[in-house]
């Protein structure tokens, strides 16, 4: 599918795009004892994690159906969506607990026109990165890709306040380094809360949102020949989500034409609402005067 391809491709380009953004990140941050640098440089590392978690996640969700997995592999999405996060949040505290320290001791700073040159290399980079990803989560509602997307979007704006700390560094203003560290830390640890927190409502089958639901609702609706319905349920496979409820029509209908009714209507409602790919329709006999 080009869902899993397009991912994978995006992944990779992460991966080689972090590696190298990493390398000259450290190697920098080393040098001019930038606590803002090298806690951008771990945020690196873990979005090469985060890279190759998306490629191994995307390539276990690409597989089909089978014997024991019935509804296929979907779900592998959320759960590296899930690991992603924790070590994002891991990651964040220790930058956060770091940068806090260097507050009270003193660093051994010392600016470098190759700070101001890395952090311009690293918003080029992350910007591309960033429209790049951003086009393939909307178009194929990936939320291992759209949470890569996130991250490279907040790289740039990490890296610009790493950018000005370094700025800040040539009036002798060095505690802005120790502070920034903190601002990427936090910011670290931000997002991968969101990220668990989505990861986690999929995997504990959170249903549809009220407004595809009404949306379902509005198409049932249109059928006058449903005199109502009930037990709607949902429940997320992967990206994608698979509707059942119950619907009653006049008794009096031929069990053809009542199961005609809902036929139709299992393909109108995956043929308009793309997020739901299957629709079960369980048909009830009722009074054609019952209410």
């Amino acid at each position: 599918m080009d869902r899993f391809k397009e991912a994978k491709r995006a992944s990779i380009l992460g991966i080689l795009g972090n590696i190298f953004l990493f390398i000259i990140k450290i190697i920098v941050g080393l040098m001019a004892s930038s606590q803002a640098m090298l806690a951008d440089a771990f945020n690196s590392a873990s979005d090469i994690l985060s890279s190759v978690m998306t490629y191994i996640g995307s390539r276990v969700a690409s597989k089909g159906a089978d014997e024991d997995h019935n509804l296929g592999h979907g779900k592998a999405e959320y759960i590296y969506s899930m690991l992603i996060s924790v070590t994002m949040i891991v990651l964040g505290i220790k930058i956060l607990w770091d940068s806090v320290i260097a507050l009270f001791i003193k660093s051994n700073y010392e600016f470098t026109i190759w700070l101001v040159v890395v952090c311009l290399v690293t918003i080029l980079v992350k910007l591309l990165l960033y429209f790049y990803t951003r086009k393939i989560s909307k178009k194929y509602n990936n939320l291992l890709i759209e949470a890569n997307s996130k991250d490279h979007r907040n790289d740039v704006f990490l890296t610009s306040f790493n950018l000005l700390s370094a700025l800040f560094s040539l009036g002798g203003i060095y505690i802005v380094d120790s502070i920034v560290g903190m601002i990427i830390s936090l910011w670290i640890i931000y997002t991968g809360v969101k990220i668990f927190i989505a990861s986690y409502d999929v995997l504990m089958d959170k249903t549809i949102s009220s407004n595809t639901k009404d949306k379902v609702l509005e198409i049932i609706k249109e059928h006058k020949e449903i005199v109502k319905i009930n037990h709607f349920n949902a429940t997320p496979v992967g990206y994608l989500y698979q509707v059942s409820f119950s619907i009653f029509v006049d008794g009096n209908l031929s069990t053809f034409e009542s199961h005609k009714i809902a036929n139709d209507l299992e393909k109108e409602i995956g043929k308009k609402i793309p997020e739901i790919y299957l629709t079960i329709i369980h048909v009830n006999p009722i009074e054609k005067d019952s209410k």
